[in-house]
């Protein structure tokens, strides 16, 4: 992989984790860099989970490789937060 992928990768988490953050009601208790490194993961998960179900690669915009994406970034936002709030108690 080369640096620009690597800083696409970084740019599409940060936009995935925030749209994730987003989609989740409520205050989060989770920082912005587990938001992004969330988002990352969300990301990458979310284009093979596309790559299987074959809809990664379309005509224009990628719509529904971008909604699993969000949709994995808000599950992940939302396991994280419960999992510091468990901690806390």
């Amino acid at each position: 992989m080369e640096i620009s992928g690597i800083i696409s990768a970084v740019v599409i988490g940060i936009v995935i984790g925030v749209l994730g953050r987003l989609v989740v009601p409520g205050r989060q208790r989770i920082g912005i860099l587990w938001t992004i490194a969330v988002g990352i993961l969300a990301a990458l998960a979310g284009t093979a989970v596309a790559g299987a179900f074959d809809v990664a690669d379309t005509d224009g915009v990628d719509w529904v490789e971008w909604l699993i994406q969000i949709g994995l970034a808000a599950v992940g936002v939302t396991a994280l937060d419960r999992s510091k709030a468990g901690r806390r108690r």
